[in-house]
């Protein structure tokens, strides 16, 4: 081919000619390694199912790249935060950035213990599993994290309820941790303490329906169609009525969900008595919030934003055309993207 054809010849000519490499092929992503443990609670009987994720052939990692997952009130650690949807789920996301990440099952949800109380008639036994309990839950998997990959401190990553109980255990426990990312934290309600729950029994039992009119709270009419992609409402609630066998053999099949976090809702966040005080925070902190979130609206994120007076520092993100479940929707990838760079950044100097 003389000068003056080359010239001419298009980038697509050249490769086909032996004249151009081709652009290597995207690498395919890293293999993720999955283990699952069951722990001792701080109390005898009592059992905590904890998921890990990391890059397959990971032996040792630091404080910095390791991430515990804490759920909300009703769902498990599993179908929250590692279903996979569209080939992937947040935890694989994390794991594929190379960190060795956890999630953990507070008693009474998915595979850690179910309290006695759930085998009777709700009605029979106060509220199980209290924000108190589940903290102290919290601690013995951060205790097991920490003893197993010889580190002093861990990332936590909570969620709704989750938020509550990371939040008073790092108040308690600021050497543990690293960070602290929140999404859609919990904090005192500006609804009338009149407005109670009532009574409340062990436990309550949550429909198929019920979960998906909780999720659509607060969507305008017209945002509804495309905000969950298709088949993933229906993964979610699969995999989540599976998590609770004695529930779904139930007619209809529901999901039974520890009744503690509505009794600390009806006794300290409608009452306006914190659980804690947020300036005993005292680690770099990440409060992530949806445009359409019903459960936690704005101006409880900013009361609870204001309160972390005594953290290095400290961001809030909003992000647009979500809601409470933002992780299993379409814009979920934003909030990927926004814990993960909180996750990845040194942290600031004087911390």
């Amino acid at each position: 081919m003389g000068r003056r054809a080359a010239a001419v010849a298009g980038p697509a000519l050249l490769a086909a000619c032996g004249l151009l490499s081709a652009p290597p092929a995207p690498a395919a992503p890293a293999p993720i390694a999955t283990e699952e443990f069951r722990i001792p609670a701080a109390d005898s009987g009592i059992s905590l199912y904890l998921r890990n994720k990391h890059p397959a052939g990971m032996q040792r990692v630091g404080a910095d790249r390791i991430v515990l997952f804490v759920h909300g009130a009703t769902f498990p650690g599993e179908t929250t935060f590692d279903l996979a949807l569209n080939g992937y789920s947040w935890m694989d996301y994390i794991a594929r950035h190379g960190y060795d990440v956890y999630l953990v099952d507070v008693r009474g949800y998915g595979k850690s213990t179910r309290p006695a109380a759930m085998d009777s008639a709700a009605d029979q036994n106060e509220p199980i599993a209290r924000t108190a309990t589940a903290v102290a839950d919290l601690g013995a998997a951060v205790e097991f994290i920490l003893r197993r990959r010889g580190v002093l401190r861990l990332n936590l990553l909570a969620w709704s309820w989750g938020t509550s109980i990371s939040g008073w255990y790092t108040a308690q426990h600021n050497e543990r941790v690293q960070k602290l990312a929140l999404y859609a934290p919990l904090w005192l309600s500006d609804v009338p303490a009149a407005n109670t729950l009532g009574t409340l029994g062990a436990y309550r039992s949550v429909t198929r329906e019920a979960m998906r009119t909780r999720w659509l709270n607060g969507v305008p009419e017209d945002k509804r169609a495309d905000l969950i992609p298709p088949g993933w409402f229906d993964a979610f609630a699969a995999a989540t009525m599976a998590s609770d066998p004695g529930g779904a053999a139930r007619t209809p099949p529901v999901l039974r969900a520890p009744n503690g976090m509505l009794a600390d809702l009806r006794d300290f966040w409608l009452a306006g008595k914190p659980l804690y005080d947020p300036a005993d925070i005292r680690v770099p902190t990440l409060l992530v919030h949806a445009e359409w979130d019903a459960d936690t609206p704005n101006r409880v994120l900013y009361a609870y934003f204001e309160r972390l007076v005594n953290a290095p520092y400290r961001r809030y993100v909003q992000i647009g055309e979500g809601t409470h479940f933002l992780m299993l929707e379409k814009n979920r990838v934003q909030l990927f993207q926004a814990v993960q760079q909180f996750l990845d950044e040194a942290v600031h100097a004087g911390q």
